[in-house]
């Protein structure tokens, strides 16, 4: 008998070090990866914390150790991120991971030198049609927690207005209640953010316009908040973010305390620490979930996916913790609209729920083409050129050449811009009515 326990025992456990993160490679194929890690920032920098964090994570779900990471921290976009990757590559790393939009270009590059050794640029939108097999794109499907951050908001608002506790100042001539956004850059990834926020916002309270500041930056504290301050003197009450510090946070707790009505939604992290009854939540992304996929391919010798992305379907994205001045019932509504994503039944960019009017989309810059609105301002074509151009020349020149393929779909009588489906990278850059972006 105690043979027979003993040999089920060893059984057992064999059976769990070929099951989990790794596979049928078992721990000698653990010992191989050494994963090589380009962070435009530090763990100070909630974007680039978000990801040391999911990766960590993801290397203990895996078993891999800590030692066969190699971090590269604060590279900058430039030809400091070649210096970079060249280091990694000499260090024996035959994956190499770069999180900002700004790498993509040197990240290519070496995945053209190195053909041996598997690159990722997060937030990149151009691997797919490189045609270089070692070279990809991952991203989650953010905008569908910013939508749900806007229903926080947007719950916010309307307890607001039905107590008539919303100055008059902060409404338009036409009585929509006045929101700012802090935006990083005028890139389709921060326009399909703060559009879905809108459109969140508007599921719960219509009567809102919006006006988008950028900082022209990622991470800048002080421009952040002089971006916040800016928009709390034109008198809007909620501001959401999509940039990385927590200036604009810290600067409505700051005008809070001293009477202003306003309230803030950030980004990337839980924002309470600096706004604790300013902040209402944060959208995130959960980058575990995706850095597990991947060192669970690399492990068992399977494909990587050249474009990812995932959401709610897959938990990659979440709100962080609701604040304590949030409106009644918002805990259950954000269930609700959660729920209603994974099912399908609610659509982020469903095209009955925005308009636009005038010929405001430059299909050059934006790289939208041939748009159709019918007379109502309802978007019923909306084709996306999937190539890659070099912008930095006029005219823009042609660098990969890719398809051009119709966004919206149709799912019954509803009809949506199917964001993240035909790259992994944001490509909703519509100006819809009713956001204002400020120069």
């Amino acid at each position: 008998m105690r043979k027979l326990i003993s040999l089920v025992l060893v059984i057992a456990l064999a059976v769990s070090m070929l099951v989990g993160c790794g596979g049928s490679g078992g721990n000698d194929g653990k010992k191989d990866v050494k994963v090589g890690l380009i962070m435009v920032g530090d763990d100070t920098e909630g974007y680039t914390k978000a990801h040391i964090d999911g990766i960590k994570k993801a290397a203990e779900n895996c078993g891999i150790s800590d030692d066969q990471l190699v971090w590269k921290y604060s590279i900058p976009e430039s030809d400091e991120c070649t210096k970079a990757a060249e280091e990694l590559v000499a260090a024996g790393c035959t994956l190499i991971i770069a999180n900002s939009y700004g790498h993509e270009d040197y990240m290519n590059a070496a995945a053209q030198k190195y053909p041996d050794v598997n690159f990722v640029s997060m937030t990149g939108d151009y691997a797919a049609v490189s045609g270089n097999k070692n070279y990809f794109n991952a991203f989650t499907r953010v905008y569908e927690s910013r939508y749900v951050s806007g229903v926080v908001a947007g719950m916010k608002i309307k307890e607001l207005a039905d107590a008539g506790k919303i100055p008059a100042k902060s409404y338009t001539k036409d009585k929509k209640v006045k929101v700012g956004y802090v935006g990083a850059h005028p890139y389709a990834e921060v326009v399909s953010g703060y559009t879905a926020f809108f459109l969140g916002i508007k599921s719960v309270y219509k009567d809102v316009s919006m006006e988008v500041t950028y900082t022209n930056s990622w991470f800048d504290v002080d421009k952040e908040a002089a971006a916040a301050e800016a928009l709390m003197k034109d008198n809007c009450v909620i501001i959401g973010q999509h940039a990385d510090s927590t200036g604009a946070p810290a600067a409505c707790q700051k005008a809070k305390d001293n009477g202003t009505v306003v309230y803030s939604v950030g980004y990337n992290v839980d924002m309470l620490s600096v706004a604790k009854t300013a902040a209402l939540t944060s959208p995130t992304n959960e980058w575990s979930v995706y850095y597990t996929d991947l060192f669970k391919a690399v492990l068992d010798g399977k494909e990587i996916p050249q474009d990812w992305a995932k959401g709610y379907d897959a938990d990659a994205v979440a709100i962080t913790d609701l604040g304590p001045e949030v409106a009644k019932g918002t805990d259950a509504k954000v269930k609700e609209v959660i729920a209603g994503i994974k099912d399908g039944s609610v659509h982020v960019f469903d095209t009955a729920n925005f308009t636009i009017t005038g010929k405001n989309v430059d299909a050059t810059k934006k790289n939208v083409a041939d748009i159709k609105i019918d007379k109502k301002g309802k978007v019923t074509s909306c084709p996306i050129d999937l190539s890659h151009f070099d912008f930095t020349v006029n005219p823009p020149k042609l660098i990969y050449k890719g398809a051009t393929k119709d966004a919206l779909q149709k799912d019954g009588k509803n009809t949506f811009f199917d964001e993240s489906s035909l790259r992994s990278a944001p490509y909703f850059s519509l100006r819809i009515d009713d956001i204002t972006e400020l120069q």
